[in-house]
């Protein structure tokens, strides 16, 4: 008889994300005279940059053409492209080599997946609160797994226990969902710890096109030993847009070995198996991101976000609450007020004002009395989210 992982019977029953849905497309159906406004899940709403959809659309057309028609990619992602992003990283002073790069087809997949190249056997540390795919994968695999506070008393940034032995760890700056970032002294501690425990850091960097402040690394690969302990995970989904596009990269330096084995090869391994690659046409586009004009554009869309989360940061600032994130980070982590609970929150905004934003007790026990908003929304909706807001609170 076949067995089903029973790993999975671990798991809460739903994704935060598929709870949110299900609570808003009841309302909906029950209000549909109400104007409803998202800043919950983080999704974009900006097209993409025009560089960018010229090359797409230039990858289109070479493949309708025999002389320069494209059949399977390469595992790891096109030359041309792992060569611009290692380009990109050599430009805020990270040295990363093109053929350290793999193509992927988003962050998420491979933040999930990484765990395929490692033992059941190992503890895995996450902050608390926490993106649910470090999580849940790990829940999947049958792992250990730890849990270090990030709390208000350490600005969400929570910092390593020397006497806590963790294998794996579970790092994102900027943070997913609290906004908060971690310092370069900060993340020279927690790479000193992965060293001295012979763990190896799995860090997603998915935001680090936000980051503006200069003692905020873009990259754990600007922290000296890291290249000895960490794998770094990007994404292009808020970066330039790519959320229904799918394009990321993961990062393995040639000389991070465990248990006396190149994990590079491991992952290409792992990877060769299990998937085909991303497409030309998105490689193509992707590579355009890379570009001069490519990083002109989406800085426009980045700088339209953040000044999204300004609006809301500076309507939490009026309204006496207290928050992290909004400057380094599209996110805005916000104390729930007069002491509600976060689904609490989550249902007061939404049958009141019509916003639906993300409970934090979603990512975990320390997200219990906080709650996530997006700047990723349309100016016109957040604008108006926000004086909906003051007019509710200031009640």
């Amino acid at each position: 008889m076949a067995k089903v992982n029973q790993n999975f019977s671990n798991l809460v029953p739903n994704y935060l994300f598929a709870d949110i849905a299900k609570k808003t497309n009841e309302f909906i159906k029950a209000n549909p005279d109400k104007k409803l406004i998202r800043l919950g899940i983080g999704d974009v709403t900006l097209p993409l940059a025009p560089v960018v959809v010229e090359a797409m659309k230039k990858g289109c057309d070479e493949l309708g053409v025999k002389e320069t028609f494209k059949g399977y990619p390469d595992y790891e992602g096109y030359a041309f492209l792992r060569e611009a992003i290692s380009g990109y990283y050599k430009s805020f002073g990270a040295d990363v080599a093109a053929d350290e790069i793999l193509v992927n087809d988003g962050a998420k997949s491979d933040a999930g997946n990484i765990g395929d190249i490692f033992s059941e056997d190992n503890t895995v540390l996450v902050t608390d609160p926490v993106y649910p795919v470090y999580v849940d994968s790990n829940i999947m695999a049958g792992r250990k797994i730890l849990y270090a506070d990030a709390s208000e008393e350490n600005g969400f940034c929570a910092m390593p226990d020397k006497n806590v032995k963790a294998d794996m760890i579970y790092l994102c700056s900027p943070n997913n969902p609290t906004g908060a970032c971690y310092t370069r002294q900060q993340l020279k501690e927690w790479v000193d710890y992965a060293n001295s425990m012979n763990a190896v850091i799995i860090y997603d960097a998915a935001y680090e096109a936000f980051i503006t402040e200069d003692d905020v690394p873009r990259s754990i690969f600007e922290i000296e030993g890291a290249r000895t302990c960490a794998i770094e995970m990007c994404s292009l989904s808020k970066t330039a847009g790519f959320t229904g596009t799918r394009c990321g990269y993961t990062v393995i330096p040639k000389e991070l070995e465990l248990d006396g084995t190149n994990i590079y090869k491991l992952w290409y391994r792992r990877l060769s198996t299990k998937f085909n690659g991303v497409s030309y046409p998105v490689q193509c586009a992707a590579a355009a991101v890379f570009t001069e004009e490519g990083q002109k554009q989406i800085k426009v869309n980045i700088s339209y976000y953040k000044e999204n989360a300004k609006i809301i940061a500076d309507t939490m600032d009026e309204l006496g609450i207290k928050y992290t994130g909004g400057i380094n980070s599209p996110y805005i982590w916000l104390k729930c007020p007069n002491g509600m609970g976060s689904w609490e929150f989550f249902d007061y905004l939404l049958n009141n004002i019509y916003v639906v934003g993300t409970p934090g007790e979603g990512f975990g026990k320390n997200g219990k009395g906080w709650f996530r908003l997006t700047s990723f929304g349309d100016r016109e909706n957040t604008v108006e989210a926000m004086e909906r807001f003051k007019n509710l609170l200031k009640k």
